[in-house]
């Protein structure tokens, strides 16, 4: 991990930091910095071995989003009705002063669980996304239930592997066979792809794809497997139904290694490509052949993503999937096995950026997906608890990616309800604030970041200025801390400071 440079001693130079976005390949980045307040060019850094040069087309014009004309600079209070979008000019102190009047008019008159910081993953930097923790444990506001996005998915690839972690995602490169599943690498996750392809042009692999439609991957694959919504689980089966049957199970690693091959094996007999057919769409001779491909392929990489989150039966659907390795003895081999997330190699101690020697577990822990029913008063939602009046929104834009839209959207119209966004641009959600305050973009402060789509740990410094009057979100949440009464030493602590 490099050291983070004092941007006071900037010059015109390249400089190394990481994509915030919401991505499992954490991209190390360089960045040409043209002076204290501009950048140039963004790059996929060579000296990762992950990213290795890479970069998708959105980071690499990100100048255009870091200095575009649009970004919010200066506090603004609303003026007009509640979703007018009528705002104006308001200092920082009046800002905050305002904001820790509501929070504790909120808290005096239902107790402090009618307050609900709210964010969510528009930096993955682990200080400027986590920090609002410290002032929910400090002040015992009510607590934040992350379902958003990956919980089926982490549960059952941790039913079968037993922890959130896989073989080295730089040994796609090392495979026979790459089977890309639930996700589609080609748009969102470009460094699987490089990984995939040159395994395809240095050891002639094969590609798979797995998916509910024709995708860019799956254009891209030499074997396109596309099936209907949700039946991830029978295709699944049915694979392993065909290794059992053709001789190509690998009972030895099966003995040693997992708890239950004959029950599996028992289970698994009258699940045959016909029976998978009929209930994911999916043609008998794909099924077929992408059984005999892996039968045959004993360094086959299983690249399992987030769209096994996206239905029901989302983590029955990854343990099934995630179970063809263990018949097929790939995990035996560099090169093979199966990945999801790595997020179980590190081993964090985030008590002074969460605050959680302060966490009282009594506090009630509200369902992020569940906002719209919270703010509409839903009983069973808030767990009989008091209702929320007060919300300071990071990172995220509720108003438009939250389930259940008419009633988040009847929620935020709460004539009750004080919402303070801290935001870099007015999203629908700032434009139904009562108080949009200015952030900064991870090149204007200084954070850290874990890859969970590989293993590196990589530091993102401040690189720039940030325009106007724009404040980081450990900054906000200190002063706010202040007003409010919240005691925690991370609080008058800076970003860099050691422990």
């Amino acid at each position: 991990m490099n050291q983070m440079p004092d941007p006071r001693t900037m010059a015109r130079r390249t400089a190394a930091t990481a994509c915030p976005h919401d991505c499992p390949s954490t991209c190390a980045l360089e960045v040409d910095v043209l002076d204290e307040r501009t950048i140039g060019r963004v790059r996929g850094a060579r000296d990762n071995a992950y990213t290795s040069g890479v970069i998708c087309a959105k980071v690499a014009r990100y100048a255009e989003r870091i200095h575009h004309p649009d970004r919010l600079t200066k506090p603004l209070v609303r003026t007009g009705a509640k979703g007018s979008g009528a705002f104006a000019p308001i200092s920082w102190d009046d800002a905050l002063d305002l904001v820790a009047e509501k929070f504790n008019a909120a808290e005096a008159r239902y107790g402090s669980e009618a307050v609900w910081p709210y964010y969510y993953a528009g930096t993955m930097g682990l200080l400027m996304r986590d920090g609002i923790n410290r002032l929910r444990h400090a002040k015992n506001y009510s607590g934040f239930h992350s379902t958003i996005c990956v919980n089926p998915a982490w549960t059952g690839f941790i039913a079968g592997t037993g922890r959130l972690a896989g073989p080295d995602p730089r040994e796609m490169a090392k495979a026979d066979c790459v089977v890309i599943w639930g996700t589609n690498a080609v748009s969102t996750q470009v460094n699987v792809m490089t990984h995939a392809t040159r395994a395809r042009k240095e050891r002639g692999a094969k590609i798979v794809a797995v998916d509910v439609y024709m995708n860019g991957t799956m254009e891209q694959a030499d074997l396109p497997v596309l099936l209907r919504p949700g039946t991830d689980g029978a295709l699944a089966c049915a694979v392993m139904h065909c290794l059992f049957r053709d001789g190509n199970a690998d009972r030895d690693f099966l003995e040693r290694f997992t708890d239950a091959p004959h029950e599996l094996e028992q289970h698994l007999r009258s699940r045959d490509p016909q029976w998978a057919s009929a209930i994911t769409g999916c043609p008998v001779e794909t099924i077929e052949a992408f059984a005999a491909l892996v039968g045959a392929t004993p360094r086959t990489y299983f690249r399992l993503g987030y769209g096994f989150s996206r239905s029901r039966n989302g983590a029955a659907n990854m343990h099934a999937a995630s179970c063809i390795a263990a018949v097929s003895g790939a995990w035996r081999h560099e090169g093979g096995g199966a990945f999801h997330n790595n997020g179980a190699i590190y081993h964090w101690d985030k008590t002074l950026i969460e605050g959680l020697d302060r966490h009282d577990p009594s506090v009630c822990a509200l369902d992020q997906s569940q906002i719209g029913a919270i703010l509409c008063g839903d009983a069973d939602a808030l767990f009989n608890g008091p209702p929320v009046t007060a919300m300071l929104i990071q990172s995220t834009n509720p108003v438009s990616v939250a389930p259940d839209q008419t009633r988040v959207k009847q929620g935020f119209a709460r004539d009750d309800l004080f919402v303070c966004v801290h935001e870099q641009f007015m999203t629908e959600t700032a434009k139904a604030a009562d108080l949009v305050l200015p952030a900064t973009m991870f090149m204007e402060h200084d954070d850290i970041y874990q890859g969970s789509g590989h293993q590196y740990i990589i530091a993102g410094p401040k690189l720039i200025e940030p325009p106007g009057e724009c404040r980081s979100n450990h900054e906000m949440v200190a002063d706010l801390a202040r007003r409010v009464g919240a005691e925690h030493r991370g609080f008058a602590m800076s970003p860099r400071a050691p422990s």
